[in-house]
């Protein structure tokens, strides 16, 4: 079976336009560094690191990656400049099948898994939250899912008004109270209403207030513990939504998030806005979380099941 053959044609384009801006920002840099130089030594790699890091790659993983470049030009005694984007592809292709990334073919659920399957969705405002649950309600619902949302962010009133928006666009249904409500009252409804309307999916949303830790760690807990007693092994994901765009700080966001809750899988969004696309590479080298779905454009299908070779592709692709 070929790398793409559940990888149409326009998600390529849409993945190869979302990350221009960080294949073209590392690249044109890449290239500045290696002008006049035939081959690969120490001053090359110096530039590299420097080049990674200041493309959000982050200061650890960049220096993993160095040092499994120094490696490999030791080892092969000469290595043409020409051969440094086949190198540096390589290594990152490797990482991101280390730290559990999953080439996904499409909006499937884990084999095995009963439904309803309970996603709850963490993240700070601003970060595309919203629109990320109403475009991954889309895409299960195009795989023929049937799938209900939960308000369970009811500290903003816009929250609970931009997810019923999402709700009515994408034509499924909404567990809503109002403002100031129990959080944990509307994941227990949620989940009830998807138990006895049979559905697929149900994607719970929560307030992402980062201000007090302790406060988010226990309302987090109780939203858990409160769909545990309808479906005990919910949620089954704990999805973190994070802005690409925002560059080492999604990187700290995740750290914040990761000790208050068992977060199991990223979504990176406004990919298609940033140079900072190597942010994607050092949250799942550090944290060890699969990154489950990126964001590289405005429309519904522009949020994409995460494909490692797809991405590494588009980012090393044609250089």
């Amino acid at each position: 079976m070929g790398l793409f053959d559940f990888f149409s044609k326009e998600k390529k384009e849409s993945l190869d336009k979302g990350l221009e801006k960080t294949k073209t920002s590392i690249f044109s840099k890449i290239a500045k560094a290696v002008v006049g130089k035939s081959a690969v030594d120490a001053e090359v790699l110096d530039e590299l690191e420097e080049i990674l890091v200041t493309s959000d790659v982050g200061v650890n993983t960049t220096l993993k990656i160095i040092r499994r470049l120094e490696d490999r030009v030791a080892r092969d005694k000469y290595v043409s400049t020409d051969e440094l984007n086949r190198l540096l592809k390589e290594e990152i292709a490797l990482l991101l099948s280390e730290n559990n990334n999953t080439t996904a073919a499409n909006f499937s659920l884990p084999a095995g898994t009963k439904t309803p399957y309970i996603i709850m969705v963490v993240g700070v405002n601003g970060v595309g939250k919203t629109t990320t649950i109403g475009k991954l309600a889309h895409q299960f619902k195009q795989t023929g899912k049937k799938v209900i949302l939960g308000a369970a962010d009811t500290f903003r009133a816009a929250a609970i008004d931009q997810l019923e928006v999402w709700a009515k666009r994408v034509d499924v249904p909404i567990i809503r109270q109002e403002m100031g409500s129990d959080p944990a009252s509307v994941a227990f409804d949620t989940v009830q209403s998807a138990v006895a309307q049979q559905a697929d999916v149900a994607i719970i949303d929560t307030a992402g207030r980062l201000h007090n830790k302790v406060n988010l760690m226990n309302e987090l807990s109780k939203i858990k513990r409160v769909m545990q007693k309808v479906v005990p092994e919910a949620p089954h994901e704990i999805l973190l939504v994070l802005d690409a765009s925002t560059g080492q700080n999604a990187i700290e966001q995740a750290r914040q998030f990761t000790l208050a809750t068992e977060v199991n899988a990223l979504a990176l969004t406004k990919l298609d806005g940033t140079a900072k696309g190597g942010v994607v590479i050092g949250i799942s080298d550090e944290f060890k979380i699969p990154v489950k779905y990126i964001g590289v454009g405005e429309k519904m299908e522009d949020l994409q099941a995460f494909n490692k070779e797809a991405f590494v592709d588009s980012l090393f692709g044609s250089n």
